[in-house]
């Protein structure tokens, strides 16, 4: 696998912009992060889909905008699709849309929130404020950062359980009031769990832990952010992000030997360094692309929140 060819993509033009949700049964029993306890908020499954319609019809507004012969990448199209108004973010202190990487103050409008426990609870004292009756977009409460691994899971998960039960059920019962689904004690690893629940192409979504670009193993845009960020996405407040530059990675041939997915991003961190992502979306392209796995892929973009980089994605 060559990933050496460093590409700025603002030539690259994607030629399928219709994103079609993919449907299929899921098995608990596949699952790493079934959730065997019992939970206090059935899945919505539909709730799990992008609105593709909504987000199709916004992407058309953005091309009228820009105009229809403007080139997008991927992330791009994702991001703008979920601009709270196109003409004022792209077209502000950006040279009437000439210039919009690094100069324009996106307001976003995320699909969806994932939190983990210890970053919940703050925000979710803060989201009780607003008086709302329920998140504004489908969220989701992960228990897994506060329980401590030493001798193991039959002995470790009752601990952590039996020292923090007054989080968990603080938690557990702000989900079942305000229609957040609650993932216990046990149920799986936040970014882990995202990926194999919540993630899908054209997804855009903020999490409250670093390795939440996973989920870009499927196609989808995923941040890592603070409570605060979170809690504007709950209220339906626009999310602020300066426009980021686009840097694209051309992955050729296929790993050979003893070589994993892992041995990209290490590859690539070793030539940009640790604050060489900064400001930028990592876009994989290329051949090399379609003879990797989804897991692959996500460990790549997993890995990568090390280059500093906003999240990465594959197309």
């Amino acid at each position: 696998m060559k990933s050496s060819g460093l590409l700025k993509s603002s030539g690259l033009a994607i030629k399928r912009t219709n994103i079609q949700p993919l449907l299929r049964p899921i098995s608990g029993r596949t699952l790493a992060t079934v959730n065997t306890n019992n939970s206090t908020y059935k899945p919505d499954i539909e709730a799990r889909t992008p609105p593709y319609p909504k987000l199709l019809k916004r992407l058309r507004e953005v091309r009228r905008v820009l105009g229809s012969s403007r080139s997008l990448t991927l992330a791009e199209k994702i991001l703008y699709s979920h601009l709270d108004n196109p003409e004022e973010s792209l077209l502000s202190n950006t040279e009437n849309g000439l210039n919009i990487r690094g100069n324009a103050n996106l307001k976003l409008k995320p699909d969806r929130v994932a939190m983990q426990d210890a970053s919940a609870q703050m925000a979710l004292l803060q989201f009780m404020t607003c008086k709302l009756p329920s998140t504004a977009v489908p969220a989701s409460i992960h228990c897994d950062h506060m329980i401590v691994g030493q001798k193991g899971a039959d002995v470790d998960l009752p601990e952590s359980i039996k020292g923090n039960k007054e989080v968990f059920d603080f938690l557990e019962s702000a989900a079942k009031k305000y229609g957040i689904e609650f993932w216990p004690p046990g149920a799986g690893i936040i970014h882990q769990t995202v990926l194999e629940n919540y993630s899908a192409p054209g997804l855009m979504m903020l999490g409250t832990d670093s390795h939440t670009p996973n989920a870009g193993g499927l196609g989808a845009i995923a941040i890592g952010v603070g409570g605060a960020d979170a809690v504007d996405a709950m209220v339906d407040a626009p999310w602020e992000l300066k426009a980021p530059k686009i840097l694209g990675v051309r992955l050729e041939g296929e790993l050979s030997g003893w070589a994993s997915p892992k041995d990209i991003i290490l590859h690539l961190a070793g030539k940009l360094t640790v604050r060489g992502g900064t400001g930028y979306i990592i876009e994989y392209h290329g051949p090399g692309v379609d003879t990797l796995t989804c897991t692959g892929m996500a460990t790549v973009c997993n890995m990568g929140e090390a280059l500093i980089s906003l999240f990465m994605i594959y197309y």
